[in-house]
Parts: C-alpha cells; sequence; structure tokens
C-alpha cells in the first residue's frame, strides 16, 4: 500500500509518514498541493493521500478538487488532516471529495480508526 502526506509542515509529515510506515505502507510526501499533483505523476496512485489545508501555493483543499476531476483517482481515499474545526470546513472537504476528515492534534489511534472506516485493511 502506499500513501501520499501533503502538508506544509515538516514535522507533521514526518509525525504522519512514521505512523503509516509503521502500518506498512510505502510513503512519498509533498510540501503543498503543487508539488503533491506532482507526485501524483512522479509515483502513480497511492490508495491513499492525507492532506493538510492550510498550505502555500495550493491549499489541500484545491488539490482534492483538481484530483477529483480527474476520474483516474477515484479509488484514491483521501483524508483532510488539518486545524480547521468549523463544521463548515468539514462538509466544504467532504463535498469536494474528500473521504474523511481528521483534526488536529490526533493520534495514531485516530489515523487507524479512520483508516478503518476507510476499509483499508492494514
Amino acid at each position: 500500500m502506499r500513501a501520499l502526506v501533503i502538508d506544509d509542515s515538516r514535522a507533521m509529515r514526518a509525525i504522519l509518514g512514521k505512523i503509516l510506515k509503521e502500518l506498512g505502507f510505502e510513503v512519498t510526501d509533498a510540501g503543498h498541493g503543487r508539488e503533491g499533483l506532482e507526485r501524483l505523476q512522479q509515483v502513480g496512485k497511492p490508495e491513499l493521500a492525507l492532506v493538510d489545508w492550510n498550505m502555500p501555493e495550493m491549499n489541500g483543499l484545491e488539490f482534492i478538487q483538481v484530483v477529483r476531476a480527474d476520474h483516474a483517482y477515484d479509488e484514491m481515499r483521501i483524508m483532510m488532516v488539518t486545524t480547521e474545526s468549523e463544521a463548515g470546513a468539514m462538509i466544504s472537504a467532504l463535498e469536494a471529495g474528500a473521504n474523511e476528515y481528521v483534526m488536529k492534534p490526533f493520534t495514531k489511534d485516530v489515523i487507524l480508526e479512520k483508516l478503518a472506516i476507510l476499509g483499508i485493511e492494514l
């Protein structure tokens, strides 16, 4: 299983990457949405993308909208991982095509629960 982690915080990419690697994922990361799109071109379709909302160049919501417009990525599950706690933000992310929503700070157990909800078997 492969995962793409997109977050402008190097520390957050490291934390999420460590959790996913411990679960057996091969992890690629990117510092913003535009770089995330480049990674998709380079490595192909991962099963999972964890995307931050607030990033420079292209934010997470814009990334999701671009990816969901391309049916080649219909099977990729997207989890928005963000500090945005407003109900409206969650609704916007889900309407744009995110499959799940996680608020920072989170624990490994929260990520595990969300993966189970997404039907990702580990």
